[in-house]
């Protein structure tokens, strides 16, 4: 009896090991696919803007409240786009973006179109050369005001340029940009 007795115990044992070799390959294994998950793909590149080398500006009025919009605006870089859209977790298409930071770094609340948005009152901005950081950026593609973004200095903005795409930062003197900017509308100062 003592021998069957030992034998059912070492089964036991036996048992209990493999059963916590398995709890700790299936641990290993949920670690793993936690740590490969995937991120937001960066969309980041580096600037070939012939205004890099200029001194950042912001409206002399508003530097704290240019830097929170700035800071908000590149945080976005990577969030999908959605027609439509207004948030960070449902996606942004270009005037939802402008609206939502300029809603929560200036508390300002912004027409949910290009078009309306250029109308705001604000002082316009003609050339590239004297935007400043927090200024919206308007193109006419194909006629009219149809795109915005927020100038973020140095010859970057940033937008939601495009269905399939990602909110991205861009040279504003790049070849397409350059071609359709309208004008800037500084609604900060």
């Amino acid at each position: 009896m003592a021998l069957a007795s030992s034998t059912d115990t070492d089964k036991h044992r036996s048992f209990e090991h493999v059963l916590r070799l398995a709890a700790l390959a299936g641990i290993l294994l949920l670690l793993a696919a936690c740590a490969g998950t995937p991120r937001r793909e960066a969309t980041y590149k580096p600037s070939h803007s012939a205004l890099a080398d200029e001194p950042a500006r912001a409206p002399e009025n508003s530097i704290g409240t240019a830097n929170d919009v700035l800071f908000r605006a590149m945080a976005l870089v990577g969030t999908p786009y959605h027609y439509g859209g207004n948030t960070p977790e449902g996606g942004f298409d270009c005037s939802g973006l402008v609206d939502y930071i300029y809603r929560n770094a200036a508390n300002m609340m912004l027409p949910h179109s290009s078009r309306d948005m250029a109308s705001l009152n604000g002082v316009k901005v003609r050339s590239m050369d004297d935007l400043m950081s927090g200024d919206l950026v308007f193109f006419s593609i194909g006629g009219g005001i149809s795109h915005v973004g927020v100038y973020v200095g140095k010859g970057r903005f940033v937008h939601a340029p495009n269905s399939g795409g990602t909110v991205r930062l861009d040279d504003i003197d790049g070849p397409y940009w350059r071609d359709h900017f309208a004008y800037g509308k500084r609604l900060l100062d």
